[in-house]
Order: structure tokens, then sequence, then C-alpha cells
């Protein structure tokens, strides 16, 4: 492509050679002979450490704010002000701007942005359409999987899967959109057709320091939607007209304690599902919980406006099932329920606790969580609190230690207990001991949650992954449970 067509749209300075480009990458390892590097300070490194490295490896154009004085004479160099923000734009004109192919929609907020994105792409899928997702769990380009690292892509991954779908003639595309993504531009040069907002809680303040921080950024999404595009947002969240205070999209509200476009109350509920009254229709979902209740209130407003019909989204809604590792539940012997949840925040944890505690069980309600390491210290405390409200019994285990000692966040989890919370509870570093421990030590009838990892299958201690599977962890413990009767 046209190196001029690339950089439409890009803010340049100085001159801007001529020539084609065969690709773009911000990895230099990545880069082929004829393709563009664009130079990106990260958090964790500066890109333009790596231009010698990139046009080594057969670079033949750099975008960079600055050149560095080892640069090799053999490439072309363009200057920008802001090279995070030049690579999103420079991905999206190299692959056609895909997200004008096709609606967009992004989902974002706290908790809930995983099964609103999956649930939606699991619908318009029933619905017969051919969709793409974007999410935490794994990326789909039709009914392809591809595996992922980052809740949202970067801009260059972002991009080539957009291209992907369009090609595979997807309709739609379903993605979340984090607040680090938005932060650092990686959705910058996206059309988007509409965006929800879940929630805002507790999360992600070892990046963005403030909540008020955390807030505008997520803001920041509905201040750059257009006026074509639609806006959902949480009118049960304090923070859900604050979202859409400025932004030129058509706003709509959904609820399930107040007025709002898109109402929802609960009729019934059980560990099997919930029956439910969303705009005066009824309908029964295999889900449980006011949080669920909220998440598919969000997937039905969408959908109208999306254009779907509403009766064909009634029906498809009572067909779909549980994201993995989202209140996913097993059953073992003498009526003992476990279930596995990713809930990793202090709002997350107590609305599955509150879910699991309005089911009445028989016996105990225990909760089996951790933290995960290098990541927000201010939360461990509050979940340790919330964990002994709601709990019968805890066990305080190892989430993803990362480069922590896991004793030392058990320690900061502990210290929000207080005197009648620490007596009921156990610690217990090695995960897979703690949920065995967990489940055989359980008087009937007992439902025990199993918090914080949901889907993953892997353990992070030290910078290593290791195979690590609460479900599998589960399985095998009401195994060793039945033929210990």
């Amino acid at each position: 492509m046209e190196i001029s067509a690339i950089l439409t749209g890009v803010e340049t300075i100085g001159n801007v050679p001529a020539g084609n480009v065969e690709d773009i990458c911000c990895d230099s390892r990545k880069c082929t002979p004829g393709s563009l590097f664009v130079a990106v300070r990260g958090a964790e490194a500066d890109g333009h450490n790596y231009v010698a490295k990139a046009v080594a490896n057969g670079a033949a154009y750099v975008v960079c704010e600055e050149i560095p004085q080892d640069a090799p004479a053999t490439a072309s160099y363009i200057m920008v002000k802001e090279s995070r923000k030049a690579v999103a734009r420079i991905a999206a004109n190299f692959h056609d701007n895909p997200s004008h192919k096709l609606r967009v929609v992004a989902v974002t907020g706290t908790n809930g942005k995983t099964s609103i994105a999956t649930l939606l792409y699991d619908l318009f899928t029933r619905l017969g359409y051919c969709c793409g997702l974007l999410s935490t769990i794994a990326n789909y380009v039709g009914e392809k999987r591809y595996e992922t690292e980052n809740t949202t892509p970067g801009p260059v991954e972002l991009n080539a899967l957009l291209a992907q779908m369009a090609g595979a003639g997807c309709e739609f595309c379903f993605m979340e959109a984090s607040s680090h993504a938005i932060h650092q531009q990686r959705i910058e040069g996206i059309r988007f057709a509409g965006a929800v907002f879940t929630n805002l809680t507790h999360d992600h303040l070892d990046y963005h320091k403030t909540f008020a921080n955390y807030l505008a950024c997520k803001k920041a999404l509905f201040d750059n939607l257009p006026k074509e595009a639609f806006a959902l947002t949480n009118a049960d969240d304090r923070n859900g007209e604050v979202m859409v205070q400025n932004t030129k999209a058509q706003v709509s509200t959904y609820s399930c304690r107040n007025w709002a476009d898109f109402k929802t109350r609960i009729l019934e509920k059980t560990i099997e599902g919930m029956l439910l009254n969303i705009n005066g229709r009824e309908v029964w979902c295999r889900f449980i919980g006011m949080h669920n209740a909220a998440n598919l209130t969000a997937v039905y407003g969408t959908a109208m406006l999306l254009g779907a019909k509403e009766e064909e989204v009634v029906t498809a809604m009572s067909t779909l099932t549980s994201v993995a590792g989202r209140l996913e539940y097993f059953k073992g012997e003498d009526d003992i329920i476990a279930a596995v949840d990713y809930a990793h925040t202090p709002d997350a944890l107590e609305n599955v606790l509150k879910t699991l505690k309005e089911l009445e069980p028989c016996g105990d309600l225990i909760c089996v969580f951790g933290c995960g390491g290098n990541r927000d210290k201010t939360k461990r405390p509050k979940m340790g609190a919330i964990a002994t409200k709601y709990s019968g019994r805890v066990v305080v285990t190892s989430d993803n230690p990362r480069f922590e000692d896991p004793n030392e966040i058990i320690a900061d989890i502990k210290a929000g207990m207080d005197i009648k919370g620490k007596a009921k509870s156990l610690f217990i570093p090695d995960r897979s001991e703690a949920i065995r421990t967990a489940i055989l030590t359980a008087r009937p009838g007992s439902i025990i949650l199993v918090a914080g990892k949901g889907h993953e299958d892997y353990q992070i201690i030290n910078g290593v992954k290791h195979h690590l599977d609460d479900k599998e962890i589960i399985k095998e413990a009401f195994r060793m449970q039945k033929e210990a009767k």
C-alpha cells in the first residue's frame, strides 16, 4: 500500500517519503523486508530502543516521535507527535478501515464485559448472523477461535482481526473495551455502531492511580462515539449517567431496579436459572443472580438497538448458557455444589456471594479465593472483609501470585478480616489443596464458590505459567469425595 494512504489522518512532522509498504508492525522481531515499524513508548519497553533491530530485520520505514542516534540510514523516517495514536490510525488504514464494514459494539465497565460481549456474540449467531468476538476468553471470526492475551488486542492485531471478520462476511463484531485499551489508544480509528456501559467499581488503580482517572478513561469511549451510534448505560450504577453526559450518541438505559428504557424484574430463581420479565416479556434463562439479570438486560437492549426482532431475541435468550468461568457450577455427592466464577474485584465477589447466599444452602456457603500479585493491593483487605461477611467459611489461597510472595498477598487479605472472620477462615497458599480442602470438608448441602480465575487454566508463579484449572480440581475432588463414601 502507498505510504501516503497509510498515513491518512495521521499528524506528521516534516516531509513524508513516497513508496509502498508491505506490512506494519510495532514489534521489531516481526519486521520483514518492506515493512513499516512504529516505535511506540510502552509501560515496560520503548520501541525507539528497537529501531535498529527493526531495520536490520527489513523495515523500510520507521514512524517515531524522535529519531534514535543509532538509527540506520537505510530506512526512511517519519516523525509524529504521538506514535501510540499514530499506530492505531496506520493499522486501520492499512487494513482499509475494516470497522467501517462491520457494526462494531464495544462493552466497557469493571464487571460484566466478557459476559455481555460473549452473550451478544452467541445471541446474534443463534439469530443467523455471522459475527466476530473480541474478549478476555477468546477471539472469534465467525466460528473460528483464536487465543487471546489481552482483553482488547493491540491496534495492529485488532485491525487485522476486524479485517478477517469483514472478509469472512461478518456483519457484527462484539468486543470488550478495557480501560487500558482506551487509555493506550488501541481503539483509535475504530468506528463504533454503539457502546454499552456495565458498571464502575474498584479495580486497576495500580494502573490508573485514582478512581477519577479510571472513570474518565471509560467515559472517553462514550465521549468519542459518533452521533449515529447508540450509547446504552446502566441506570443502576451511580456512574451510568456520568458516562453519557457528553456523548453525541443516542442514549438509552437499562435497569433491574429503576425506571429505564429496558427494564427487568426477577420473578423466580433457583440454582438452575431465573424467570425474568424483560419489558413485559417473560423469559426463562439458565443464569442466576442480579448481576446476570443486569447482563441479560444489556444484551436484550443492545439487540433491540441493533434492530433485531423482539420475538426472536426472547426465544434465543432462553437457549443461552453461562459464559466459561462465569458462575459455572458442578454437583457432587450429598447435594454439594461448587461454582466457578471469575470474580476478582470487591464488587464482583460481593455480587456472586450475595447471589449464592440468596439460594439458602442447607449447608455452608464456602468461599475459596485469592488476589493476583503485582496488581492493585488496596482491594485485598476489602475482599477479605466481603468474603467473611457473606460466607459461613472462607479458604484464602493464591490466585496468580506472579512475582509476589503468596503468603504476603494472603496477609493483605487477612488484614481486612475481623476476629470472627479470621476464626472461620483457613489460609492455604496451594490453590489445588485449598479447593480440595473446601470440598472434602464441606457439610451436605453446601455451596462452594471458587472465585478469581474463572476460565483461566493456568497459574502464573514467578513469571512462569503452570497448568491449573479450577474446574479440573473440582471434578477431581468430587471423584475423591464419591470414592470415600
